[in-house]
């Protein structure tokens, strides 16, 4: 009687790690040939009927598969890239102190270096970047590591670093007039997250 249970709570965590890794990639920049391609052929039903990340999944695709690459790319690009002030930051020290490469930032490295983790040199943005911030995530729910890939500091990490602000961020994009894929990609974000909270909140 207990296999099933371990092996749900198994696939209910590579579920966790994967969606993060998707969401990282989502976040990081517009979705490529290959991606669409995976959205073209992934299933829209939940698991379970009428929980909670169903329908905004479903709206998800749906968004994905209605837009080409070059789409996309535009729309990232109008609301995150650009020369000089993006219309959204997606950094984590924006939301919590008002600045860029701010105390937050400071605090984050520290407790990367803690965790052994150190930055990709390759990657021009700062830790900060949610997309970072989603990776940090799905490592330390599948990381091989158990005295790091554990519940007690993925709760850590999520409460310290991404709780506090994503809310804004998400909030930012899903109102914004020129948003399309990414105000959908927001909602679902938004919806996950809280997802998140709430199952960390059941471990106190």
């Amino acid at each position: 009687m207990n296999a099933p249970t371990v092996s749900s709570a198994l696939d209910e965590e590579i579920a966790r790690a994967e969606l993060y890794g998707l969401l990282a990639r989502l976040w990081y920049a517009a979705p490529d040939a290959q991606l669409l391609e995976a959205f073209s052929v992934a299933a829209t039903q939940a698991p379970v009927e009428g929980a909670l990340l169903e329908e905004p999944w479903r709206q998800l695709v749906g968004a994905a598969r209605e837009r080409s690459e070059d789409e996309l790319r535009a729309e990232y690009d109008a609301l995150f890239g650009g020369m000089g002030k993006p219309e959204i930051y997606l950094f984590g020290s924006h939301y919590m102190s008002g600045f860029l490469n701010d105390k937050p930032l400071a605090k984050l490295r520290g407790d990367l270096a803690r965790l052994g983790l150190a930055r990709d040199e390759t990657i021009g943005e700062t830790e900060d970047h949610v997309a970072c911030l989603f990776e940090v995530m799905r490592y330390l729910i599948a990381g091989e590591d158990v005295s790091v890939a554990n519940l007690t500091q993925q709760q850590a990490f999520f409460s310290s670093h991404i709780q506090p602000w994503l809310g804004d961020m998400c909030e930012a994009v899903a109102v914004h007039p020129r948003a399309g894929f990414y105000a959908v990609l927001a909602r679902f974000t938004q919806g996950f997250a809280l997802v998140e909270a709430q199952a960390f909140d059941l471990l106190n």
